[in-house]
C-alpha cells in the first residue's frame, strides 16, 4: 500500500519517463492506470473475480467514454478536414483572398491568417490546417522573399486557431468530460477566438510595415485593378453575399409560412428571421442588394467581383451549414458534423473534384487520426479513473488549497501546470487527466474573486475555464520540444528549413497567445458577451 502523495510523485515521474522513451500516451496512461491500482490496493485485485473490485472501474470509465454519442462528431470533423485538404476548395479560397490583399504590405501573411480563421470555422482540425497552409502559402511567401521565421510562425500560429474557433474539437472534449454545454462553449469561445486572430493580424501589419524587407510586395501586374477599384469590387462582392443570404432566408421563410411552421404560439420562442413579420425586412434587403448590384455598381463590375470572390462562397456555405445548424437549433454537434461532411462532399461533386482516390485517402487519414485520439482517450480515461479511486483528486485539491493563495493565485498555478504539461503531453490526455481534478477546485472558488475586471456569473465559471484552457492549449501547439505544429509544418516544408528555424519563428506568436490568455484571466466576462 503506497500513500497517495508518494503515488502521485511516482505517477508524475513515470509519465515523463515513458513519454521521453517514446511510448505513446495512450499506452503509457493505460500501464500507469493498472500500476496505480496495484500500488494502492495490492496485486490481488488482478487475480480476483472477473468484473469485480477496483479493476472494474477502469472498464466502466472506458465504456462510459466510448459510448458517448457526441464522440462520433470527432471522426466526422476529421473526415471533413481531410476532404477539404484534398479538394480545391481551400486553394480557390486562398486565391480569392490573395487577389483582394495582393497589394497590401504583408498581404500573403494576412491572407494566411484570414484563411486559417475560415478553415477553423469549417472543421476545427489543427494538423490539417497547418499542413494545408504549408502547402499553399509557404511556397509563395518564400518565393516573394518573406522572412522565413516570420512565414513559418504565421502559418503555424494561424493554423492552430482551430483550437479556439468553433467547432473546436478541444471544446467538444472538454464539454464531454465536464458535462458542460458544448453549444455554450462554442458561443463563449467565438469572441476570444476572433480576438486572438485579430492580435495575429495586428502583429503582421505592424511587423510588415516596420520591417518591409521581411514582407516584400509582389511586382505589380498591368491587369491588377487600382486601389479604389479594388475597394469597389470588394463592396460589390459583399453585396452579392448579402443578396445570396437574403434569398436563402426568403425561401426558408416562405417555406415555413406555407407549411405553418412559423405560427405564433404562446410560450414558444419565435424562429430567428423565420417569422412572417420578418418577410418585409428580408425582401427589402434582397431588393436593395439587387439594386446596388445592377444599377449602382453595374453589371460588368458585379460580374468581375463575382469572378474574383467566388472562391469564398463554398467555405461560407460549409460554415453556414455547420455553425448555422448548431446555433439555429436544427441539429446537435454530432449531426452538424455529419451535415458538414455532406456539404463538402456535394460541393466537391458539383465542382467535379471528388474522386474515389480522394475519398479513400480521406477515410484512411480519418481512421489513423481517430484511432490515435481513441487510444489516448482509453488510456487517459483509465488512468483518471484509477487515480480518482486512489484519492488523487482530493489530495491534489487539498495541496493546492493548502497553499493559501487567493482565487486568482490558484488559477495562475493551474495555468502554469497546463503550460508545462502542454509542452510534453497531448491535449486529449490533459483534458482527461487534469480537468477532472482542477475544475471542481475552480467551481468552489468565489466567482466574484475570479478575474480583476468584471465578474462571472456562477453558472458561467465552467464555461470560462474551458475557454481559458483552450487558449492555454494554443500555446502548447507551438511550445518546444514537442510542439506538434512544428512537426506538421516540417513534413511539408523545404529541407533547408530546420525545426530550429520553425521553433524560433514561434516566439513572437507565443507571446501574443500569452497576451490573449492574460486578457481572459483579467477580464473573464469576455466569454459571456454572446451567451
Amino acid at each position: 500500500m503506497v500513500d497517495i502523495g508518494t503515488l502521485s510523485l511516482i505517477l508524475l515521474i513515470a509519465m515523463f519517463v515513458l513519454l521521453a522513451i517514446g511510448m505513446p500516451l495512450g499506452f503509457a496512461s493505460a500501464i500507469l492506470a493498472v500500476a496505480t491500482l496495484v500500488m494502492k490496493f495490492g496485486p490481488d485485485l488482478l487475480f480476483g473475480d472477473f468484473g469485480r473490485g477496483p479493476l472494474n472501474v477502469l472498464g466502466q470509465a472506458i465504456y462510459r467514454q466510448m459510448t458517448n454519442y457526441v464522440l462520433i462528431s470527432i471522426p466526422m470533423f476529421i473526415f471533413m478536414a481531410a476532404l477539404l485538404e484534398r479538394s480545391g476548395i481551400a486553394r480557390d479560397m486562398y486565391s480569392s483572398l490573395n487577389l483582394w490583399l495582393s497589394r497590401t504590405r504583408g498581404g500573403i501573411a494576412l491572407v494566411t491568417s484570414i484563411m486559417a480563421v475560415i478553415m477553423a470555422a469549417m472543421s476545427g482540425i489543427i494538423g490539417g490546417e497547418v499542413v494545408l497552409l504549408g502547402l499553399i502559402a509557404l511556397p509563395q511567401m518564400l518565393r516573394l522573399g518573406y522572412n522565413r521565421k516570420f512565414a513559418v510562425g504565421t502559418i503555424c500560429a494561424s493554423g492552430s486557431l482551430g483550437t479556439m474557433i468553433p467547432p473546436s474539437i478541444v471544446l467538444i472534449f472538454y464539454g464531454l468530460i465536464t458535462e458542460t454545454s458544448i453549444q455554450a462553449l462554442f458561443t463563449a469561445a467565438f469572441l476570444p477566438g476572433l480576438m486572438l486572430a485579430s492580435f495575429y493580424v495586428i502583429y503582421i501589419v505592424i511587423r510588415s510595415n516596420l520591417y518591409p524587407d521581411q514582407a516584400p510586395l509582389p511586382a505589380p501586374r498591368p491587369e491588377d485593378p487600382s486601389t479604389g477599384e479594388k475597394s469597389l469590387l470588394f463592396l460589390d462582392f459583399l453585396t452579392i453575399i448579402v443578396a445570396i443570404g437574403a434569398a436563402a432566408l426568403l425561401l426558408r421563410n416562405l417555406f415555413m409560412t406555407v407549411t405553418g411552421q412559423n405560427r405564433v404560439l404562446e410560450n414558444v420562442d419565435p424562429i430567428p428571421l423565420g417569422m412572417v413579420s420578418d418577410l418585409p425586412w428580408i425582401a427589402g434587403t434582397l431588393a436593395l442588394a439587387l439594386v446596388l448590384m445592377l444599377f449602382v455598381f453595374g453589371r460588368s463590375r458585379t460580374a468581375e467581383a463575382w469572378s474574383i470572390g467566388k472562391g469564398l462562397v463554398a467555405p461560407l456555405v460549409v460554415i453556414g451549414v455547420v455553425l448555422g445548424s448548431i446555433y439555429g437549433g436544427i441539429t446537435g454537434i454530432t449531426e452538424a458534423a455529419g451535415m458538414g461532411v455532406v456539404a463538402v462532399f456535394v460541393i466537391s461533386l458539383l465542382r467535379r473534384e471528388m474522386t474515389l482516390e480522394i475519398i479513400w485517402d480521406s477515410l484512411i487519414r480519418t481512421l489513423k487520426s481517430t484511432g490515435t485520439i481513441i487510444w489516448v482517450t482509453i488510456g487517459a480515461a483509465a488512468l483518471a479513473a484509477a487515480y480518482t479511486l486512489a484519492g488523487g483528486p482530493t489530495y491534489v485539491a487539498n495541496a493546492i488549497i493548502g497553499m493559501e493563495l487567493p482565487a486568482m493565485g490558484i488559477i495562475f498555478v493551474m495555468m502554469l501546470i497546463f503550460l508545462v504539461m502542454g509542452m510534453f503531453m497531448d491535449w486529449v490526455g490533459i483534458v482527461l487527466l487534469i480537468m477532472p481534478v482542477f475544475l471542481p477546485i475552480v467551481m468552489k472558488l468565489p466567482p466574484e474573486q475570479i478575474g480583476w475586471l468584471g465578474h462571472l456569473p456562477p453558472d458561467k465559471v465552467a464555461i470560462w475555464f474551458g475557454v481559458t484552457f483552450c487558449m492555454n492549449m494554443q500555446v502548447s501547439f507551438l511550445s518546444p520540444p514537442f510542439g506538434p505544429a512544428a512537426f506538421y509544418l516540417k513534413s511539408v516544408a523545404p529541407d533547408d528549413i530546420s525545426l530550429t528555424d520553425i521553433f524560433a519563428g514561434f516566439i513572437p506568436f507565443i507571446c501574443i497567445q500569452l497576451l490573449a490568455l492574460a486578457v481572459l484571466l483579467i477580464y473573464p466576462p469576455i466569454v459571456t458577451v454572446f451567451l
